[in-house]
Parts: C-alpha cells; structure tokens; sequence
C-alpha cells in the first residue's frame, strides 16, 4: 500500500518548510529512514528519512516550493509499483514491439551503460558541487571513498582523493602507455592541472557572474544581522590572551581524553567554561532586555557558532553551568557533528544566553561579531600563534619568552552594558585561561 511523504513538523513554533532537494528521484528505491529530501525552515536546514521502504513513485512539490506542514510531498509505493505496470500490457497487440528490448542490452555494452550507472552514482552519492570538482579534474567518482552521511562523497573527501592523486588523470596516463620514456609528460601534466582549474573552482560550485538566489537559511541570517544591527548598541572590546599553559595541556591529555571520553579534545570547551566562570560574576552578561526591563536568566545556555558549507548555524548547548569539562566536549561536538549533517532539531538552536564564535579557526587574529539577538553579547575566539613574549617575574626582571598567544573580542549591546562591565567580564575570562587549574578528566 502506497505511503505518503509528509512535510514534518519540525517544532513547535515552525509552520511551513522549504524542499531545497530531493535525495531521491521517482522509480528510485528507498530504504526506511534513509535520508529521502533536504527542507530548510526559518531555523535549521535538516535532512528528512523516508517514512517507509519501497520505490518513490512519485514527487508531489518539487525542489524550491515551500508548503505548511503534514503537506504530503511525495509517495512511495510498495516494490516496483503497480501504476506502472499496467500501462505496459495494453500495447502488447503489436508483438514486433518484443523485438527491440534485445537491441537495448547490446547498445548497453560501449557507452550508454557507463554513463547511465555513474550518473545514478554521481546523485545518490555526491552533491553538483562534488561532480563539477570531479568532471575538471578527471576523476571516476566510482573510485572515491565516501565519508558522508550513507557513503555519500563529500567535498573533503573529493579534495583528498585529487590531492593525494595529482587529479586522478596519471591513472590513465599508465595503462594508456606502457614504455618509459611516456613517463614524463604525465609528470609535467599533473602539476598544470590544478594550476588551471583551481581559479575555476569558487567555493559552492558558483559560475562568476551567475546571478543565484539566497537559499532560505541565507535569506534568515541576513534578516538577523540586520536586525540585530537596528536593535543593538554595539561596543567591541579586544583582549590578548596567554594561552600556553592550555595548550600544553591539551597536546599531553589530547590522546588520553579521546581513548577515554570517545571526543576529541578541542580548544572550545576550554573557552566555554571561562565564559561561564566570567557570567558567574557579572550575570548582566547572560541576560537580555525585554522592553524598559532587563531579564537576567538562570541557566547560562552556549551558543556555539558552526560554519556550513551553505551557511552558519548556533545550535545552543542548554545548562552549560551544570555541565563537567567532559561534558562541555562531549555536547559541542555532537551539536557540531549534527548540525553539519543536518541532524539538528529546532529546539537546539533556540533559547540561547551568550554565543562564542571562533573566526580564528580560518586564520582570523579576531573578529567584530555581530551580537544574536535577543542576547546582548557575544564572544570572538581568535588564532593561536607562537610569539616571543615579554615576560615579568615576581621580583620585576623582565625575559622574552616564546607564548602561544590569542586575541578574544567581546560584542556587547551598550544599552545595558558599559565598558568597564564588559572589560571587567573579560579581564575574568582571561585570568581563568591563563591559570587554568581544573582536571579535564
């Protein structure tokens, strides 16, 4: 019996959903709880399971429609399907029709075949973006491990296979030549390869001068930043921060914490657990303004910025006071793994109290982050970089010393935070990195 595919209801406060695409194509095969489409609403992008198995029969609201919720988007039916089938005995009176399915097999042989299957291949397991890298640089994706979500070929994994094969065509180059002196040209071919195509490769398959319209998640970022401009007096503050004892740390513990907690040990939980040590003592910090009042909240909710591919999310790590040093890991890296493979609910992108951003991740010294609304702050977490440092013992002699040192910036809204509150905030945050003293297990 055929199965309806519904548009879901992905929260409380969610009322429609955009499909921005359809992993599978009618006729396809689908297993239950296989990802089916990719629907993006005014607060995450996700990707939706099929309900149940059988073959997608049909695609009700195509790629780029926007419906209300319990919407039935699509069907599938049970096996092959039996709408299908009935049509094909009516034309069974001229026999001669039998005879061409023979030729089909045999034109199936030199070419037809090969660009059917890695077509199919190329849509069940890679994104435009992953056919257009490979297409330019020559490489069978039938060849490339898949490390996504059901072993779908991601952008990393194409950009590795090119990288560790000098763009996969001094594969061929071998067979197609099988004496020595044929070696060199290959050698020199390799190398011009990415210098010709990596000017032609812009980041999220775009064609200079394209003109491409803003994916729902863009259109929302945009609206919020704007807004939140209009809203927010913004004030930014710039710290420089010793972090050598921290990082030390973490290169002596990094191997012990992974074998025991599962997670790998990242910078992040450090910087969040001085950000909750600094609300502690100025809780202003952790509050918001709702009209001619200030509302200070009791649970200090993290919001800890992930960069995607097709945009930004802040899924938001709830209590984080409550939360251990191994808890703070474990819960921004299942938020993170989650959001990039677009796992997360809406109600944990919600609710959050104060936001850290790392823009040092790609290089950044620091950045100016935009505070997110309705919250007053935000916290910018730069690049770590080994610097000789002046260095002041207890007794005054100066010595230069080579520090791992890092710039952390604090956004504000000035309508209820002033300067020397925020300095104070951040003198606090500070302290607590460059004495850290908690036991991470």
């Amino acid at each position: 019996m055929p199965t309806d595919v519904v548009m879901p209801q992905m929260g409380e406060s969610i009322f429609e959903g955009t499909i921005t695409k359809w992993l599978k194509q009618p006729g396809d095969k689908v297993q239950r709880d296989e990802p089916l489409f990719e629907i993006s609403t005014d607060k995450v992008d996700a990707e939706i399971p099929a309900p149940a198995s059988g073959t997608l029969q049909e695609i009700k609201v195509q790629a780029g429609n926007t419906v209300q919720v319990n919407t039935v988007v699509g069907v599938i039916g049970d096996g092959d399907g039996a709408g299908a089938a009935a049509p094909a005995p009516a034309p069974a009176a001229p026999k001669p029709e039998a005879a061409p399915p023979p030729p089909a097999p045999a034109a199936k042989a030199p070419v037809p075949e090969p660009e059917a299957e890695s077509a199919e291949q190329a849509r069940v397991r890679s994104s435009p973006l992953v056919r257009k890298i490979a297409k330019d640089n020559n490489v069978d994706l039938s060849k490339v491990p898949g490390t996504g979500l059901g072993g779908r070929i991601t952008k990393e994994d194409i950009e590795a296979f090119i990288a560790k094969h000098a763009g996969g065509a001094p594969a061929a180059a071998p067979a197609a030549a099988t004496t020595a002196p044929a070696a060199p040209p290959p050698s020199y071919e390799a190398p011009a390869a990415p210098a010709v195509t990596t000017p032609l490769q812009p980041v999220g398959g775009v064609t200079p001068g394209e003109l491409i319209p803003m994916s729902v998640m863009r259109k929302k970022i945009a609206e919020h930043m704007v807004m939140s401009k209009r809203t927010s007096a913004h004030v930014h503050g710039v710290f420089e921060v010793d972090v050598t004892r921290i990082v030390k740390l973490r290169e002596k513990m990094k191997g012990k914490f992974e074998q025991a907690t599962g997670s790998k040990l990242t910078f992040t939980p450090f910087f969040a657990r001085a950000a909750v040590h600094g609300i502690r003592k100025w809780p202003i910090i952790n509050s918001s303004v709702e009209g001619d009042n200030i509302r200070y909240h009791a649970s200090i909710n993290l919001g800890i910025a992930v960069a995607l591919d097709w945009g930004l999310i802040v899924p938001v790590v709830k209590n984080a006071e409550e939360r251990s040093f191994v808890g703070l890991q474990r819960a921004i890296t299942d938020l993170g793994e989650r959001a990039r493979t677009k796992k997360l609910k809406p109600d944990e992108v919600q609710g959050g109290t104060f936001t850290i951003t790392n823009p040092g991740i790609f290089g950044a010294k620091f950045g100016m982050p935009i505070i997110n609304q309705p919250q007053v702050a935000i916290m910018g977490v730069g690049g770590i970089v080994k610097k000789p440092v002046v260095i002041t013992d207890k007794d005054g002699n100066d010595s230069i010393a080579i520090r791992s040192m890092m710039h952390l910036s604090i956004g504000y809204d000035h309508r209820i935070i002033d300067g020397a509150v925020a300095d104070q905030f951040m003198m606090e945050v500070k302290k607590f990195l460059e004495g850290w003293n908690e036991e991470l297990l």
